[in-house]
């Protein structure tokens, strides 16, 4: 994948390599001198409260579901962030507060309301795309994160492309997750997996078919990362130091894992 032009908005990190990304960050800056309120839609994790950040960078953002907190705010600020405007308890009260003292907003959400409702207040209407609709923002995105997560886990070495299938369901905040917990299994060591093992079963213990019932969590990722490096099942048996038969009997009792079962 070719390196894509990363550019760093403010404190932000909008990161600007498709073409929504760069129409969105236009009209962003076209809103920064504007002075209109406007209202950004789209899935979360898109970059809606990152965008509504750079356009205004000293306003207080409130949660709309803190209605009293957000009316307060508005009274005294004269621009606020809305974040997810869809929770906000009393849409008209929010409208006349907001039509009253002449606050600037910028909101992120709004899905719930009609466009006629919206309207009354909001200016210009800005959407966002998923990222698997702006695919040339996602290496840009994983190179920003790794550089996070390289500084939080204190390590250098390059990120491993290798078999590394962006995970975009929940846009970037589970592609960030994605990238944090690829470094953070690089670091880990036998101890630091027992002690998470440990923290999972503490409260689940209490059947009398524990062990059955939790032996799973070492049987299948131990198979899965059994196949992926000895390739066939006749290969790992001998490395397990099982009975092939008693492989695939292990296989198919965790059939719900899809682990991959080569014969060769």
């Amino acid at each position: 994948m070719e390196a894509a032009v990363i550019t760093a908005v403010d404190a932000t990190n909008f990161l600007t390599a498709s073409v929504a990304s760069v129409e969105a960050f236009k009209t962003a800056n076209l809103l920064k001198g504007l002075g209109v309120n406007a209202i950004i839609f789209g899935e979360r994790g898109v970059g809606k409260l990152t965008l509504a950040r750079y356009i205004l960078p000293h306003a207080p953002v409130i949660n709309a579901a803190n209605f009293d907190e957000l009316l307060d705010a508005i009274e005294t600020h004269r621009e606020v962030i809305i974040r997810r405007l869809d929770n906000v308890a009393n849409l008209k009260r929010l409208i006349e507060a907001i039509q009253k003292t002449g606050t600037r907003v910028i909101a992120t959400g709004g899905g719930r309301y009609s466009q006629d409702q919206l309207d009354e207040i909001f200016t210009i209407r800005l959407a966002l795309p998923p990222i698997s609709e702006r695919l040339e923002d996602v290496h840009v995105l994983v190179e920003a994160f790794v550089q996070e997560a390289s500084e939080m886990f204190g390590k250098s070495e390059p990120f491993d492309y290798e078999g590394f299938v962006p995970d975009l369901s929940e846009n970037a905040i589970s592609l960030r997750r994605q990238v944090y917990l690829h470094y953070l299994f690089d670091s880990i060591n036998e101890h630091d997996l027992m002690e998470i093992m440990e923290h999972y079963l503490k409260g689940k213990l209490g059947s009398n078919n524990d062990y059955r019932a939790y032996l799973h969590l070492y049987e299948v990722p131990l198979i899965r990362a059994g196949i992926k490096r000895f390739k066939s099942q006749l290969q790992l048996s001998e490395r397990l130091g099982l009975n092939r038969n008693t492989l695939r009997k292990k296989i198919a009792d965790h059939a719900e894992y899809q682990l991959e079962s080569k014969e060769t």
